[in-house]
Formats: C-alpha cells, structure tokens, sequence
C-alpha cells in the first residue's frame, strides 16, 4: 500500500547525546491517502517538532520519513503539502482574497490558475461572501477558514493543520469539521494535530499519541474508545428475575431494564442472549460499552509519566 506520509524511527536530539534534549525518540507512523490522521500529546510531547521535520524546518538526527513518495524536506515533497500553523498570523489591512493571492503567488500558482484556486477555496471554506473584507475584521472562526484556505491554495495531497479549531466558538468549531470531511472526501490527507479530543473523535480516521517523544498508542477512534468484552445492554419491561440473578457475575450495573455486562468470550455472550430469551426477557439492544478519546488519553498518559519515573 502506498502512503501520502511515512516517517521509520525518527529522532530529532538538540544538544549533544549525554545533555541535550531528545525531542523525538523513534517516531515510525504511516498516513493513508484520503484519511484524516490525528496526532495527540501534551504540551512538551515532540508533536511541534514532528511537523517541522516534516516540513523539512527542522532536519532529524536519524530516522528517515517520505511525504508523496518524496523523502522529507525536499522540494518535490514540500509542493505537495498545504500547512496551517497555530496562531497564523496576515496582514491586517489585506481582504481574504487578497490573502489568498498573495499566498498562492509564494508557492508559484500563476493566473489563471490562481484565480480560479481562489473562487474553489473560498468555496470550500464558505468565505465567498467575506472575500473583499480586510483580514482586521475577521472573527476567529473566519480567521481559521481563511487560513485552510490559504493552505489549500495550491491544491496540496497532503494538509497539515496545527490547532485548526483553537479558540473557535462551537458553531465555528463545526463548520471548520465539516470543510475538513469535505476534504477527506475530495481525496485529500489531512494530518491534524489538536488538544481537543472532542473535534478529534468526531472526525479522525486514526488516532496516535505522543508523549515524551514517543508514539505510546496508535489505532481508529473504535478501537481506542471500544472497552473490551464489555457491553450495554438494555432489555424491555419484564416481571420475572432480575438480570443479575439470571447473568450472575457477568452484570457490573443493573438499573431500570439498563445494565453494564461484561463477556470473556462470543461464546459466553451469546449464551447469555438464549439465557435471557428463555426467561421470557425481551433484548432491545446490546451495544459495544464505549469510553471517550479524552478519558483514553488521560489514562495513557498518566500510565507513561509513572513508568517514566
């Protein structure tokens, strides 16, 4: 399978090996074309410094990476990235379109090409309507859109987006998810990195995250959030026994016809479904029990700080 980003156990060490500071210490992830990649840490984990050896700012002291089937940090490679960074920064007396133009023309797009990347941008992110005002009068949700849109200008596979929903009110929030699916459905890559888990979970295709330069997790949003064997199950009215004396220990919770059950095996569940029947017990769902991507993280992270200690 070909990647639109691949990095092999990439190092990046400021200083000298016995007193510097090892930013990143083995770092091996890939990126499927037409996905959306979320890298997640906290603050001080190597998450910075990994977009900037990807951009090819920053040059790793070992380890290797490809972006487009291009090795990092060459010019083949950096013309096929659009990058957003946190806390962007324009000119403040410039329209969005006149943002856009100026930034398009840095990274070579010529007219009319440039003209016509403009209006699909604009498009994309829903500032067609707010194309002629000057930059000074942008919220910071419009703020963020104009910014995905200067780094779309030039058409990129892959999108690198830092912190694009930070400081955005709710509403802002779910419009700049909704450009990103859109993204994801036109084929592009977008690799994200984010402190807030709830955008993360929504839409992200893989998870990973960093901590002490390391990549301690790595999977889909189902199988980070899923708990194993474990189940909710809900069952209609009934006057006979009550789950747990039909279940025994497999119920952890039994409240009002809505129980937390768990399963060492298919075998021992689906026993207990023909268990449930017999009894005359109506099922109306049995659903996989389920955990948020922020309680995954707190639990990983506080587990790695320990053992770091």
């Amino acid at each position: 399978m070909e990647f639109a980003l691949t990095t092999d156990s990439l190092v990046k060490r400021f200083g000298n090996e016995a007193t510097g500071v090892h930013a990143l210490q083995g770092v091996s992830i890939s990126v499927g074309h037409g996905e959306i990649y979320s890298l997640l840490g906290p603050n001080g984990a190597g998450k910075t410094t990994f977009i900037k050896c990807l951009l090819g700012i920053v040059f790793p002291t070992s380890g290797s990476g490809y972006i487009l089937g291009h090795p990092l940090g060459e010019i083949k490679a950096k013309e096929g990235i659009g990058y957003l960074p946190e806390n962007h920064r324009y000119p403040l007396h410039l329209t969005g379109e006149q943002v856009l133009s100026y930034f398009g023309k840095l990274s070579g797009v010529t007219e009319p090409t440039l003209s016509k990347r403009i209006e699909e941008t604009l498009d994309i992110v829903g500032m067609k309507d707010w194309r002629n005002t000057r930059v000074r009068k942008y919220s910071k949700g419009m703020m963020q859109r104009i910014g995905l849109a200067q780094a779309l200008i030039n058409d990129p596979k892959l999108i690198i987006l830092d912190e694009p929903t930070d400081g955005v009110d709710p509403v802002g929030r779910k419009e700049i998810r909704e450009v990103l699916v859109r993204l994801r459905n036109m084929g592009k890559t977008v690799f994200l990195n984010s402190h807030l888990l709830s955008e993360v979970e929504r839409i992200s295709d893989r998870v990973a995250i960093m901590q002490s330069g390391r990549l301690i997790t790595e999977g889909t949003v189902n199988d980070l959030t899923r708990t194993k064997n474990e189940y909710e199950l809900k069952v209609s009215a009934h006057d006979g026994k009550s789950l747990s004396s039909i279940l025994k220990e497999a119920v952890l919770r039994e409240e009002d016809g809505q129980s937390d059950v768990a399963f060492e095996s298919l075998q021992e569940l689906n026993t207990a479904i023909d268990s449930l029947r017999s009894h005359g017990i109506l099922i109306e769902s049995l659903v996989p029990k389920r955990t948020s991507l922020e309680d995954i993280f707190i639990k990983l992270i506080g587990s790695a700080e320990v053992e770091r200690r």
